[in-house]
């Protein structure tokens, strides 16, 4: 719709100028006085000036167009550079962003790799333990082994020799010795009664 008024508004531009610079020409229509412009003076008829005004008119139009397309591109290049600056920043954030969680993912990776080395420590240091805890119970079980071996083949007599202690060889049995009336016993050193009777009083 503006392109079509303004074309409009162009036509009628143009046939008003060629009106006005074809029933403006000829002797009746010569300037009276001279028209100078920077030293030049123009001669001719009011047509010829009309159209010298044209002309100017449309210079001053072809510069004013080229003026705002100037400005016009130059407020496009600076639309364009702050949508890139703004893209830029949005960038640098991401990127920011992205450098932050992965200094995070890699802080939490280290915290996780020193409690895996710290676990891995504390189960390396009680494998050991059960390990000496493990030998002492089989040098135990071993000592034990060793000493019901010895206990089997010595037999129940030196069986009865380690439980007494001191004695190595076997007790020395004292003479049976045949006691009197009230004799004392040479076991024990008591007086014993003699329950049976004597041999005469048996009858």
């Amino acid at each position: 719709m503006i392109v079509v008024l303004g074309l409009f508004v162009l036509i009628a531009a143009a046939v008003v100028a060629l009106a006005g610079i074809f029933t403006n020409t000829g002797a009746a229509h010569d300037l009276t006085s001279n028209f100078t412009v920077f030293g030049h003076q123009l001669t001719g008829s009011t047509g010829t000036l009309f159209l010298f005004g044209i002309i100017v008119g449309a210079a001053a139009m072809l510069g004013l167009g080229l003026l705002l397309a100037g400005a016009r591109r130059t407020s496009r290049r600076g639309a364009t550079a702050r949508h890139g600056l703004r893209d830029s920043r949005r960038e640098t954030d991401a990127a920011t962003k992205d450098r932050d969680t992965a200094v995070e993912e890699r802080d939490a990776a280290r915290v996780e790799a020193t409690a895996a080395a710290d676990d891995r420590d504390s189960l390396s240091r009680e494998r050991d333990s059960l390990t000496d805890q493990r030998d002492a119970l089989t040098e135990q079980r071993n000592v034990l082994t060793e000493q019901r071996d010895d206990l089997l083949d010595g037999g129940p007599h030196r069986a009865h020799e380690q439980t007494a202690g001191t004695r190595t060889g076997p007790m020395r049995q004292q003479e049976a010795v045949p006691l009197g009336a009230g004799e004392a016993s040479p076991a024990n050193g008591h007086r014993r009664p003699h329950l049976l009777g004597r041999d005469g009083d048996s009858g």
